[in-house]
């Protein structure tokens, strides 16, 4: 696939989301690239913002498979892997596996920290190995496969922290605000009148093929020496242990329990040759760079007391970070 196909076919998805999304666009871009990096994205923000929709019409654009899960405290893990049923034919009785949800190319974990933990954890090694373990046997899952998981703020009533192992495998984490007064008004004309807005399938029947071309091409991406250099620097800032003779910035020995793991610096990368990608460049710049630090680390950092004492976020430290860390 050409660098110009590419650009191509993430604009039209783009443009077939915005028919539906209404502002959010570095949002949509981002869960694009984190989708042809063959990640998963967890999007966090209060109710009523269109988390859900945007996820719905984003598959609908790739004309992918979908399925959404509704977490909820008493989900069980067997409700969204699936379960063994006691089946019988020709007067034979057996175990058949029934698939849950999680057997699509696009599942939505709708609020998903509204679960318990053990059913949040369910998904672990679908987003990881993309495949499932159930009494034993293993079920492959098909590809491409990406978990959008939404949450609400762990402020409000009934949430559940996601456990960090889980908020590792996301690729990005991304925040969703309010819209500024003329995007609420636009929502209003789109969502009161008559005409009903929806996504139209971008990607036909060879679907799957495209997007593993995509995949591919996005990893030829050139990432010069200094660049993954510069990477290396950033996610070894946040460790807050260092190493002998090392001077570790003061926000994160202060305020981190623990720094991002080498999937954080996995995603930089990544997430930079999709960025770059999309402006139409086949090299990595440290703009592209910049651009995926705050949704790449934000969940991977873990906050002590302190922090939580002084309300200091991820979002600060990763800010003084990036001023201190040198380029080149």
């Amino acid at each position: 696939m050409e660098p110009e196909r590419f650009r191509e076919l993430l604009y039209r998805v783009e443009q077939e989301v915005k028919k539906v999304i209404v502002g959010h666009d570095d949002i949509i871009r981002k869960v694009l690239v984190a989708f042809v990096s063959g990640g998963h994205v967890l999007l966090e923000g209060v109710p009523g913002l269109g988390k859900t929709l945007l996820i719905k019409s984003l598959s609908r654009a790739l004309g992918l498979s979908f399925k959404r899960i509704q977490f909820t405290p008493d989900l069980m893990p067997s409700d969204i892997i699936g379960t063994q049923v006691l089946t019988e034919s020709d007067g034979r009785r057996e175990f058949q596996f029934r698939k849950g949800p999680i057997f699509a190319q696009i599942v939505l974990a709708d609020e998903i920290n509204r679960a318990t933990p053990k059913t949040q954890s369910a998904v672990l090694e679908a987003m990881e190995e993309r495949q499932v373990t159930v009494f034993g046997e293993t079920y492959p899952l098909e590809s491409p496969f990406m978990v959008l998981a939404t949450q609400n703020p762990i402020e409000l009533e009934g949430t559940y922290p996601l456990p960090e192992a889980q908020l590792d495998r996301f690729f990005f984490k991304l925040l969703v605000s309010s819209p500024a007064p003329e995007e609420l008004a636009e929502i209003l004309r789109r969502t009161t009148g008559e005409k009903f807005h929806e996504a139209a399938p971008v990607f036909s029947a060879d679907g799957a093929e495209l997007v593993a071309e995509m995949k591919l091409l996005l990893r030829q991406v050139l990432v010069a020496p200094p660049i993954e250099e510069y990477v290396v620097r950033l996610v070894h800032g946040t460790q807050p242990a260092g190493q002998r003779g090392e001077s570790v910035l003061s926000e994160v020995r202060e305020y981190l329990r623990f720094g991002a793991s080498p999937r954080g610096a996995q995603a930089m990368i990544l997430g930079a040759k999709g960025n770059a990608l999309a402006a139409g460049r086949v090299h990595v710049s440290y703009e592209d760079v910049e651009a995926v630090v705050y949704p790449a680390l934000r969940h991977r950092l873990i906050l002590n007391f302190r922090a939580e004492a002084e309300n200091v976020g991820a979002e600060q430290i990763l800010a003084a970070l990036l001023k201190k860390v040198p380029k080149g």
